[in-house]
């Protein structure tokens, strides 16, 4: 059989982000024109990847081969199902995040905004580089230059808490990633004469004869290596890289780099184990339950962060092994939820990191017990919260109901009631540390020394990002079907 032509599409895409970086870089001196590059390349991005849609959804796969340095071993793009879920999260909040980044730099006046925008668009060519990569080795090329092009955004304030965050940021990614998956990589191509993914999700590319022991051993070294999924112990650096301005923590939870980390690993668990090998290895419901801890003690942690961004910071590491754990219990509802969280998570989780955000910029305030009673004077920025909230809570009509009921349903047909429990307690969880924002946003009374005037909604640039992303989250709560559609093509 003929190899299929290659598809141009997917190297414009892979280009239109690495020219907006250099375009960034050339016009920094002109704040207008700089702004202007770094949206109209997310919105080409945008277009780019929506005009792959129709075909994949029609169940073709697009691949563009770029060059080969071993049999089995290349640089090659490749958009399916899986692809696109990633892809459209990826160059769609992009294009949020570019306009409410604009309101936030110039609302403070941050410094370094040309060095800024350039690496955001470039963590964007990394994670549209993850998304269409057609085998472990491209995958990883683009991994690794996912963590090195945010270092400097994570460091962006160039201070000594800055500087301590972006290098635990560094030093966890990269030396997990040598430590576990450069190896794994290796002996997974000694061992099968390829790291090219498979075609379905059942088989896996490891022969039938493979040693069993092995096999565990390099699923373990992958999951520990793409430690940007925050599955613990590897979780610490997220949290730190905080410290970073709130957009960066937007692209860092939502657009790039955690979702790097659990597209990743779930591309690997599917396309290179298979569930067929995950389950005749019995790797699948272990995993489920590993995962799980951090699920239920990430939830415990956040609980105890007065700090806005700490929490939903926790609260990240949480939801990432929803994920995972979806994908591990090898049902076809519980992989089907795990996938559709990179969709439903993103968007709700931007929304929530856009208004702490707003909040920042309106109030200067970090800290949830200083914001009693703003909901009555930032009622659109709190608003937004809520629902976002309520994403993350799984209550309908928000997206995350979608995930918490394949997860449920999934875990039943898995006669895996321990997980079942894990889920429910997770959910109160979730709401046990989201209510009392909004509680005490709307319901709580402002201290007498701290009156409301001069308090008021963040800048329109900030707050029409903060309602269209809130939005989205809602619509796919309620028309799920669209982005369902590429999970289901992946389960088959």
């Amino acid at each position: 059989m003929d190899a299929p032509a290659n598809d141009y599409r997917l190297l414009f895409a892979l280009l239109i982000p690495l020219v907006g970086t250099l375009g960034v870089m050339l016009k920094g001196d002109r704040e207008n024109v700089r702004e202007a590059i770094s949206s109209i390349s997310s919105i080409l991005l945008l277009l780019m990847v929506v005009s792959m849609v129709a075909e994949v959804r029609q169940g073709k796969t697009l691949i563009f081969h770029m060059f080969s340095l071993l049999p089995g071993v290349s640089v090659t793009l490749r958009a399916d199902a899986m692809s696109m879920i990633f892809a459209l999260v990826a160059s769609s909040l992009w294009t949020i995040a570019v306009f409410y980044s604009m309101g936030y730099m110039r609302g403070l006046k941050e410094h370094a905004q040309t060095r800024f925008n350039a690496c955001f668009a470039l963590a964007i060519f990394g994670a549209i580089g993850v998304a269409f990569s057609d085998n472990l080795f491209t995958m990883y090329l683009f991994y690794e230059l996912v963590s090195v092009c945010t270092y400097p955004l994570v460091a962006h304030h160039q201070d000594d808490e800055g500087y301590h965050g972006a290098r635990k940021y560094l030093v966890y990614l990269t030396a997990t990633a040598k430590a576990f998956l450069l190896p794994a990589m290796i002996l997974i191509y000694v061992l099968t004469g390829t790291l090219d993914f498979a075609a379905t999700i059942t088989g896996g590319i490891f022969p039938k004869d493979a040693n069993s022991t092995l096999v565990i051993m390099l699923y373990i070294f992958c999951l520990f290596g793409f430690a940007k999924n925050g599955v613990m112990p590897f979780h610490h650096w997220l949290p730190g890289a905080m410290v970073a301005p709130t957009p960066v923590s937007a692209l860092l939870h939502a657009v790039a780099v955690v979702k790097v980390g659990v597209f990743c690993t779930t591309r690997v668990m599917l396309y290179v184990f298979g569930t067929e090998t995950m389950g005749a290895l019995n790797l699948g419901i272990p995993t489920a339950y590993f995962v799980g801890f951090t699920v239920v003690a990430a939830s415990v942690i956040a609980l105890s962060k007065d700090n806005l961004k700490s929490r939903l910071a926790y609260s990240t590491v949480s939801q990432l092994s929803y994920i995972i754990l979806g994908v591990a219990l090898l049902t076809e509802p519980a992989i089907q939820g795990g996938l559709i969280h990179i969709v439903n998570h993103a968007f709700s989780k931007i929304t929530l990191f856009f208004c702490a955000g707003a909040i920042y910029v309106a109030t200067h305030k970090k800290y949830i017990s200083e914001m009693e009673g703003l909901g009555r004077t930032m009622p659109f920025t709190f608003g937004a919260f809520a629902i976002a909230s309520l994403s993350m809570i799984g209550a309908p009509p928000v997206a995350g109901f979608i995930t918490k009921w394949n997860l449920l349903v999934g875990s039943v047909e898995a006669h895996q009631f321990g997980i079942l429990l894990l889920l429910i307690a997770s959910t109160m969880l979730n709401a046990a540390y989201f209510a009392p924002i909004t509680y005490k946003a709307f319901f709580g009374k402002r201290p007498e020394t701290e009156p409301y005037t001069g308090i008021k909604e963040a800048p329109l640039a900030m707050l029409v990002p903060i309602l269209i992303a809130c939005l989205i989250s809602v619509i796919i709560g309620i028309f799920p079907q669209f982005m369902m559609h590429f999970v289901k093509v992946v389960t088959g």
